[in-house]
């Protein structure tokens, strides 16, 4: 039987899926263009990553600022 931390956990990682769930990125129908360049996203990154709204290239350069 589950004593109160055990349900205390549980709903903790309910709230937690729910809450990543909630922020992920969502993909955008008909997308197409990079919102950085406005070049068009490859369809192959678009089946690969549907919620990409960057191309490789800006990805990439995006990514490198950050590190």
């Amino acid at each position: 039987m589950p004593d109160e931390a055990d349900l205390a956990a549980d709903r903790e990682s309910v709230w937690l899926a729910r809450t990543i769930e909630a922020h992920r990125p969502r993909p955008q129908p008909g997308r197409l263009l990079c919102e950085d360049c406005e070049e068009p996203i490859p369809e192959l990154r678009r089946q690969a990553l549907p919620s990409a709204t960057r191309c490789i290239r800006c990805q990439s350069a995006l990514e490198n600022r950050n590190a």
